[in-house]
C-alpha cells in the first residue's frame, strides 16, 4: 500500500497517489489448507494483487488436483470428502462441475488433434454403450473408439466419437473423421461384425482388409449353443484358428461345420460356415502378428478401464458428457506405459510388404 500510494500511513506529501481505506479478507484454499489473506483497499487508485487473481478462491494446483481426482475415477462425493480431509474445506459439486468444464476444453483439443504417428497399418475399432438420462428416460448412447499400432510398433489412441448407434452411417462418419485428421497407411481394420462395419471399411478405406474379431465370433456361435456343449464347441473353434495357414484353417472349418451338424447344432454350424472367412484375414499378414491382430482384445482392455470409471457416474445427462469422460480416460491411458511400450515388431510387416511388391 505504501508503494502504491507513495506515502506511509497518515503521511501527507505532494507525491501521494491515493488513500488507504482499510482492508478486506479473502479466503484461499491452498495445498496446505485454507488461509485468510488481508487485501488492502485503496481510494483514488486501482489495485490488484499479483499473488491471486480477482475472484480466485483456490490455488491453481488445488484446481488441477480436483480435476485429476475426478478424471482418475473418484466420484464427486468422494472428491468433496477428500478436499475436506486434506484442506479443511469441502468443495461443492457445482464447483467441481465448473472445473471439469475447463478440463473438457483441453480434452476436446486432444480428441481433434492431428494424427502424427506416420502410417498406421493396424487399426482396432469398437463401440461402447453408456447410459444417458434424457428427460427422465434412460437410453443407450454409443461411443465409437479407435486405436492403432503405428509403423514403429507402438499403440496409439486415435480417437473417440459419439454415434447414435453402430450402423453404417455412424461408422462411415467416424472413419472419415479419422482419415481427415491424418489416419493413413491402414492395412487391416479389426472389429466386431456390427451392422454396416464391413461396408464402411470398404467405402472409406478401400485399400484395407477387414478382420472380424475371433472372440466376438465365438460368442456369436455360443449364443445358439446349449450351455452343456459350449466348452466342446469352444475347443473346436479354437482348433480352426490354431492352424498354421489359411488353407489349413479353411479345411479345419469345414470339418467343424460337419461335426456341428452331426451334433444336431444346425444353427451353430450355419454361423461358422457363413462367418469363418471374415475371421481368417489375419492369415494374410506375418505369422508373428497373428495372435495380436485376430482379436479386438487390445481395445477391449481399454473398454474395461472406461467402464470402471463410468460405473462411478452411472448415467450421463447427455452424450457429450459421456464422450468427454471416455476421452479423458483414453488420454490418461495413452500417457502411461500402455502407449510407451512397443507392442509389435513391425519389421515383419515391412518384410512381408516388400516381398509382396517384388512378387507383384
Amino acid at each position: 500500500a505504501e508503494k502504491l500510494t507513495q506515502a506511509a500511513r497518515y503521511e501527507r506529501n505532494e507525491q501521494r497517489q491515493g488513500y488507504r481505506s482499510g482492508h478486506y479478507s479473502r479466503n484461499l484454499t491452498t495445498t496446505s489448507g485454507d488461509v485468510t489473506l488481508k487485501v488492502p483497499k485503496l481510494k483514488g487508485i486501482s489495485f490488484e494483487t499479483a499473488i491471486i487473481e480477482r475472484y480466485r478462491r483456490r490455488e491453481s494446483s488445488v484446481e488441477e488436483a480436483l480435476i485429476e481426482m475426478y478424471l482418475a475415477g473418484v466420484s464427486v462425493r468422494r472428491v468433496e470428502d477428500i478436499t475436506e480431509a486434506l484442506w479443511g474445506s469441502k468443495v461443492s459439486p457445482s464447483t467441481i462441475s465448473e472445473l471439469i468444464k475447463k478440463a473438457y476444453v483441453h480434452i476436446e483439443d486432444w480428441r481433434n488433434r492431428p494424427l502424427q504417428g506416420g502410417r498406421y497399418p493396424y487399426v482396432y475399432v469398437d463401440g461402447i454403450y453408456l447410459r444417458r438420462n434424457w428427460g427422465g428416460e434412460f437410453e443407450n448412447v454409443a461411443i465409437l473408439v479407435a486405436i492403432a499400432v503405428n509403423e514403429d510398433g507402438y499403440r496409439e489412441v486415435l480417437g473417440a466419437a459419439e454415434g447414435m448407434k453402430e450402423d453404417k452411417a455412424s461408422w462411415v462418419s467416424f472413419f472419415q473423421w479419422l482419415r481427415g485428421r491424418g489416419l493413413d497407411g491402414v492395412k487391416l481394420i479389426v472389429g466386431d461384425k456390427c451392422l454396416g462395419m464391413l461396408e464402411a471399411v470398404g467405402e472409406v478405406f478401400p485399400e484395407a482388409e477387414y478382420q472380424r474379431c475371433t472372440v466376438h465370433f465365438y460368442r456369436n456361435v455360443f449364443s445358439v449353443t446349449p450351455r452343456s456343449k459350449v466348452k466342446l464347441v469352444a475347443k473346436m473353434l479354437k482348433a480352426i484358428h490354431a492352424q498354421e495357414s489359411k488353407k489349413a484353417a479353411r479345411e479345419k472349418a469345414k470339418a467343424v461345420v460337419e461335426q456341428l451338424r452331426s451334433m444336431k447344432l444346425k444353427e451353430a454350424a450355419r454361423k461358422v460356415e457363413d462367418g469363418i472367412e471374415e475371421t481368417l484375414t489375419y492369415c494374410d499378414f506375418p505369422s508373428e502378428h497373428w495372435t495380436r491382430i485376430r482379436t479386438n482384445n487390445v481395445i477391449e482392455r481399454l473398454n474395461r478401464e472406461i467402464r470402471r470409471r463410468t460405473r462411478v457416474v452411472g448415467s450421463f445427462p447427455d452424450g457429450n458428457s459421456a464422450l468427454m469422460l471416455v476421452c479423458a480416460r483414453l488420454r490418461h491411458v495413452a500417457g502411461t506405459q500402455w502407449g510407451n511400450k512397443k507392442y509389435m515388431n513391425m519389421k515383419h510387416l515391412e518384410a512381408a510388404l516388400e516381398d509382396a511388391s517384388i512378387a507383384g
